[in-house]
């Protein structure tokens, strides 16, 4: 029996899903062990009445079967237990009547065996068959005879062979049903995983140009009222779309605002729209793209849209430059982003993290290419400024 993934669930849920998980298996267990002692019951009541000659059933082999079929309730938790009541109250009932049943018997038997409780199965074939055939002599008066004693083992082998292709399917249905657990949690993983690099992305690169523009209306809102509202104008327009991009990444965790308009996906068809954040940000970019531009899949599409965005990022934060060129080509499988800037890689005299520390940034965009089988370079160049260079995989090619 597989166990659900309570990992997404609280303490009070995951103790109130156990609590009612075990009510149920308890009246499960309860309405087989009815079952069965009702019918091993009627069974031997049905025999005695069919055979009369053979006399009524004692009302202590009726306990005994009653027993034996009730005590199936406590299986889950005490199946050896459970077999030896079973098997103890069906030999002892089939020593006082001839109608006794074996019903609970091979219930427990199965249930010791998917519990792999082998060992104690298998003895009680043994014990169950030694007490069927001896020590009376095989073959004399009233006595089991031969065939009997031979028929009787093979059909316990049966059930033995019985239970273990149960077993083992069992098992393997529940190896496959736990590989697909793994897979789930894996791909639930990796999802959190880019969600992490998507809100990184989103967070960083407008808060960088709501935190530029912020200072700007800060510093000229007495001198120049009429740049700090255009400045604070900007502001607002940022956060919103940052808004709208963090209610996209977040969308697939509740099924929110599903009213609310939403931007298009990211991609490097909105290439314009960073264009113009830089812009805010007093970064002037250039976009160079070869034309026309190749369709790519949505996953390589964002990629490259977020690579953009980190990078013109640490641009404005970063680079000190005023100037940055962005480069997208197509060609033998892959799409190849160039993020270049003429800045000198300090800030207030101290050298940027990426300069001698790829930070977070830079680790993000290693990571989203990687991802996708495709490779990134960061570092200086070497007439001057900074370039990042992506190349992303669309058909499986290597780098």
């Amino acid at each position: 029996m597989t166990r659900p993934d309570l990992s997404g669930r609280g303490p009070r849920a995951r103790g109130a899903f156990l609590r009612t998980t075990a009510a149920r298996g308890w009246a499960v267990d309860a309405a087989i062990a009815a079952a069965v002692a009702a019918a091993q019951v009627g069974a031997a009541y049905a025999g005695s009445s069919w055979h009369s000659g053979q006399g009524p059933v004692p009302i202590s082999a009726y306990v005994l079967l009653a027993v034996g079929g009730a005590s199936l309730i406590a299986r889950r938790r005490y199946p050896v237990g459970v077999l030896a009541v079973a098997l103890i109250t069906t030999l002892w009932a089939s020593g006082e009547s001839a109608h006794a049943t074996y019903l609970a018997l091979i219930a427990a038997f199965f249930n010791a065996v998917l519990a792999r409780k082998r060992a104690a199965a298998i003895a009680s074939l043994i014990i169950g068959y030694a007490a069927s055939v001896w020590p009376w002599l095989i073959g004399q008066s009233g006595r089991p005879s031969a065939a009997f004693a031979l028929g009787l083992a093979a059909g316990l082998i049966f059930l033995l062979g019985a239970a273990e292709l149960i077993r083992s399917r069992s098992q393997r249905a529940a190896a496959l049903q736990r590989s697909r657990e793994e897979e789930l949690r894996r791909r639930a993983s990796e999802e959190r995983m880019r969600m992490a690099r998507d809100l990184h992305d989103v967070v960083a690169h407008n808060i960088s140009v709501i935190n530029v523009q912020a200072n700007t209306a800060l510093h000229l809102m007495d001198r120049q009222p009429e740049r700090a509202r255009s400045a604070l104008t900007t502001i607002n327009d940022v956060s919103k779309q940052a808004l709208v991009e963090l209610r996209s990444v977040l969308g697939v965790l509740r099924d929110i605002d599903e009213g609310v308009p939403r931007a298009p996906s990211p991609g490097l068809a909105r290439l314009g729209d960073l264009v113009d954040n830089a812009a805010a940000a007093g970064l002037a970019v250039h976009i160079e793209e070869a034309k026309p531009r190749a369709p790519l899949p949505a996953d390589v599409d964002l990629a490259a849209y977020r690579i953009v965005q980190e990078a013109l990022t640490n641009s404005a934060r970063h680079s000190g430059g005023t100037r940055a060129t962005v480069r997208v080509t197509y060609g033998d499988g892959a799409a190849i982003v160039e993020v270049d800037d003429d800045g000198v890689g300090r800030q207030a005299g101290r050298p940027v993290a990426r300069a001698g520390n790829p930070g977070n940034g830079i680790a993000g965009m290693t990571e989203r290419a990687k991802a996708l089988g495709g490779t990134l370079q960061a570092g200086q160049r070497p007439e001057g400024g900074f370039r990042v260079r992506a190349w992303l995989p669309v058909d499986g090619s290597e780098p």
